[in-house]
């Protein structure tokens, strides 16, 4: 948890030093692309507060009505930012961009700006602007960048493809995605703008804020579907659990496993449950031994183990039950 924090920290200065960039230069050139743009940073600071909130909410202890914790509550202000912020921008500037490309609108380009009574190109500041963002940005990629490897070489998964279908660090997966398509539109709006200065031709800069948004739409659905698959209650990967099932049956006088469950309750905290059939010879006081050892074999095994319930059953009983 702790490094997640400190990825959506590295992406809330990020965003915000972003932001306020963006507002100085629609100060300056008064283009409405870039005060545009300059709320849409603004909603991305915003996405860093919700994971915050989702961060410290679930840290809170267990209680009653929560029994095994408030971890899922960053699984839901992550669905709440890929839903509400990621895809509110999205539409946005899809909607700006779509209308510019059939109106002829474009940022102020060809405009001039003034500051300290020194007059100059206003696409200028543009540039400036959206270089320094892409700078802001890869900072802030590079922290999250780190997080995710970290968790592929604790998994030891084969690419961001898998580390995406599988983690359930949904903080780190949330700022990593929005840092890359931010420092990528960035890049795009850069490049669009650069294109209409060279040619005149508006529909550069146009096209541009209009791939930016639909890029923000669609990874607003992906994220959104990652994390409906942790909020529903999703299942260690199969081979990660066959894993933690083979200690189980490997433990000593375990007969055979009747039923073995893992559900993650939170960011890397899994629960697994399991019914067990011992030899019929042991005692009562044996298997509960026998079931603190599995305990601490299943958390020696795999760290994001948290919980372990073990539902003992005699190998006679079992076979009768399982008539």
């Amino acid at each position: 948890m702790a490094e997640s924090k400190s990825v959506v920290i590295a992406a809330l200065i990020a965003n915000g030093a972003i932001a306020v960039l963006k507002f100085g230069g629609y100060l300056l050139t008064g283009s409405p692309a870039m005060l545009s743009e300059a709320y849409h940073s603004i909603s991305d600071t915003g996405n860093q507060v919700f994971l915050l909130i989702g961060i410290r909410y679930s840290a809170r202890e267990a209680d009653r009505e929560h029994p095994f914790g408030y971890g899922k509550a960053q699984f839901f202000y992550s669905f709440l930012v890929a839903v509400l912020l990621f895809g509110i921008a999205g539409w946005e500037s899809a909607k700006h961009g779509y209308n510019a490309v059939l109106h002829g609108e474009t940022a102020a380009a060809e405009g001039a700006a003034s500051l300290l009574g020194v007059t100059f190109p206003a696409v200028w500041v543009n540039y400036t602007v959206l270089i320094a963002a892409i700078l802001f940005e890869a900072y802030a990629f590079r922290k999250a960048y780190q997080g995710l490897q970290a968790e592929m070489d604790d998994h030891g998964w084969d690419g961001f493809v898998e580390t995406f279908r599988k983690t359930s660090e949904v903080s780190t997966l949330t700022a990593f995605t929005e840092d890359a398509i931010a420092m990528g539109g960035a890049g795009i709006a850069l490049f669009g703008i650069y294109l209409t200065r060279v040619t005149g031709n508006y529909i550069y800069d146009a096209a541009s804020a209009l791939l930016i948004g639909l890029l923000l739409m669609g990874f607003a659905v992906a994220l959104a579907w990652e994390n409906k698959r942790l909020i529903l209650g999703e299942s260690l990967p199969a081979d990660e659990e066959r894993r933690l099932r083979e200690v189980v049956a490997d433990a000593e006088g375990v007969s055979r496993i009747v039923d073995f469950r893992t559900v993650f309750v939170g960011p890397g905290d899994l629960l697994v449950t399991a019914d067990v059939a011992f030899d019929s010879d042991l005692d009562t006081a044996t298997i509960d031994e026998r079931i603190s050892a599995i305990e601490t074999d299943l958390q020696n095994k795999e760290a994001q183990v948290r919980k372990v319930y073990v539902e003992p059953e005699r190998s006679a009983d079992a076979s009768a039950s399982a008539v």
